[in-house]
């Protein structure tokens, strides 16, 4: 697949998405990622904005290891894009994985410190951690 077509792929299945066309979107974006794995023809950056952006598909149907899945892929492409790390804390935090949660929240802060939702997620996630253990969990 030429340059051209990745650009086009990507730009079809974002717009599917901010229309929240999900289910073509997700398609699309996985046509995408496949394309690129195979051909190692894609920018890091694409890549890893596809495998989040399938990541918020899934995490809204609730599909949450299957989201986790994408956000760690879209990870391990681009180390330093902060909104996946943020992403896959705010499901370890509703799963009760406290420690991953945070974590994940620091790594978004670390790469961008003016992320105003992962400050506020990692205080409550922290302040969730303490009531815990005061429970005796």
């Amino acid at each position: 697949m030429e340059k051209s077509n990745y650009s086009e792929l990507l730009e079809d299945a974002n717009y599917e998405f901010k229309n929240k066309n999900f289910k073509h979107a997700e398609e699309l974006y996985t046509k995408f990622i496949t394309s690129c794995v195979q051909s190692r023809g894609c920018e890091a950056g694409d890549l890893a904005t596809a495998y989040n952006n399938r990541g918020q598909i899934k995490y809204l149907r609730v599909d949450f290891h299957e989201a986790i899945e994408d956000y760690t892929s879209a990870i391990q492409t681009n180390s330093q894009f902060d909104i996946p790390f943020y992403n896959r804390g705010l499901i370890h935090y509703r799963l009760g994985f406290f420690d991953d949660a945070k974590s994940d929240f620091q790594q978004a802060l670390k790469l961008n410190p003016n992320f105003e939702d992962a400050k506020v997620s990692l205080q409550q996630t922290l302040l969730d951690q303490q009531e815990k253990r005061n429970r005796g969990y």
